[in-house]
């Protein structure tokens, strides 16, 4: 048991699209399909409290766990180990989302979080540690708990993102990206991955070298934003033309 937490593991690499990934991924989506399939259930008070608190006290532990392996094997620094990849920030704000319910929050963690850990969950950076290390099994169970949250506020609380989101979302994303670059100047670090690529393959492969892949990032930010609003807005549209204006009469 102690070589899966070992830090120099040696019981194989994560490999892309391997049974073990693609069975994350599949245990992902049938989650979210279970939330779909018993919303009303989620929405009656008793079992809508133990679900959100249930999913927050997991996305806390799984984080927490992360740092306190991280202290274990010595490996815990400054440039590595802080929770600031946007993952780590969404995760943060998804056990807000789930506790208070908050409008604001749902709009970031639906378009930037949604966004980043489905990337994330499809071209995972752990490197050495296939499953079933502790590192693989954290990382899944905290990305796929971003998932699971937003998909929670959508199903079962009818939370919808607005056309403003994205140019909400965008803003508040350029703001922190500033903010870690200064934290990656102080650190050394490679937080948002804004000071060179991940080591492992990614989209960022195909969007030029350094500095210019972040400018594309932007635009690549942009158009997944509008495609997970997409649905949305067809579906408002859809409504609009179904509401025919009623006639009046007389003067």
């Amino acid at each position: 048991m102690e070589q899966y937490f070992r830090f120099d593991y040696s019981g194989g690499a994560f490999y892309f699209f391997s049974i073990a990934h693609c069975l994350s991924i599949l245990g992902i989506f049938l989650f979210v399909m279970t939330i779909f399939l018993f919303r009303e259930n989620l929405r009656l008070k008793k079992w809508n409290v133990y679900f959100r608190w249930g999913l927050s006290g997991l996305l806390l532990v799984s984080e927490s766990a992360l740092t306190v392996w991280y202290v274990a094997v010595d490996h815990w620094t400054l440039s590595n180990s802080l929770p600031l990849h946007l993952c780590s920030l969404t995760l943060f704000l998804s056990i807000v989302m789930l506790l208070r319910k908050n409008y604001l929050t749902f709009e970031f963690v639906y378009l930037a979080g949604l966004a980043g850990a489905l990337q994330a969950i499809f071209t995972p950076d752990i490197g050495i540690y296939g499953y079933p290390h502790f590192v693989a099994v954290q990382f899944f169970i905290a990305h796929g708990g971003i998932v699971v949250a937003v998909f929670f506020m959508v199903f079962v609380e009818s939370y919808k993102p607005q056309l403003r989101s994205i140019r909400n979302t965008m803003i508040w994303l350029n703001l922190y990206a500033v903010f870690i670059g200064f934290i990656n100047q102080w650190t050394g670090g490679n937080y948002l991955f804004i000071s060179h690529k991940p080591a492992n393959p990614s989209l960022m492969d195909y969007l030029g070298p350094w500095p210019w892949y972040i400018l594309s990032l932007e635009g690549v930010a942009l158009i997944m934003f509008f495609l997970l609003y997409l649905p949305f807005g067809i579906r408002m549209l859809y409504q609009k033309k179904r509401i025919k204006p009623s006639r009046t009469f007389g003067g």
